[in-house]
């Protein structure tokens, strides 16, 4: 699936979360509990609600 390539990413990941604290901004994976950065890619992503709409919408065009 293509479509999956081109939003494949930690961002766009329903697990994916944005920490503020008084260090800065920590992006982090709730599912796995590791720090991560918007960009990466693992093979567990579980894209968002809007995204998997998107891809879908795709792949009927």
């Amino acid at each position: 699936m293509k479509e999956e390539k081109r939003y494949h990413c930690c961002a766009s990941c329903e697990h994916f979360r944005v920490e503020k604290g008084e260090q800065g901004v920590v992006y982090r994976c709730s599912r796995l509990g590791y720090e991560t950065k918007p960009d990466w890619q693992f093979q567990c992503w579980s894209p968002r609600e809007h995204v998997r709409r998107l891809m879908q919408k795709e792949q009927q065009n």
